[in-house]
């Protein structure tokens, strides 16, 4: 059984940070990608960022330069620093991977969302 955990989300102000972080646990027999998607009111879960088991990350156009994505492939963990943060990244904020289960094939897996709401 595979479980993925996040945490750091809240209200902030605009212009200010949040760092989002997703604990990946279970029988896990290899990692690929990692990302994080959101959800906002009304509308499409859509792609923020992802990060290859190599390192190489993906931004959606309007948060680069405000997001970074990263991981630590011992610990199976994926973190999103978010600065400069605006009223339309508010949303649920997903975590991603797509894993192999020990003795299983590769599938994605999802977090339970962790809600980051933008707003004086």
């Amino acid at each position: 059984q595979v479980r993925l955990v996040e945490s750091g989300g809240g209200l902030v102000q605009p212009g200010g940070s949040l760092r989002l972080s997703c604990a990946v646990s279970g029988s896990i027999f290899s990692i690929n990608a990692m990302g994080w998607y959101r959800q906002a009111p009304g509308k499409e879960r859509e792609l923020v960022a992802t990060i290859s088991s190599g390192g190489t990350a993906y931004y959606e156009d309007s948060v680069k330069g405000r997001f970074t994505i990263s991981r630590d492939n011992a610990k199976n963990t994926v973190s999103l620093q978010m600065n400069s943060l605006r009223p339309e990244d508010t949303a649920v904020y997903y975590c991603n991977a797509f894993l192999r289960v020990v003795a299983g094939a590769w599938n994605y897996y999802w977090g339970q969302g962790t809600q980051v709401t933008v707003s004086l």
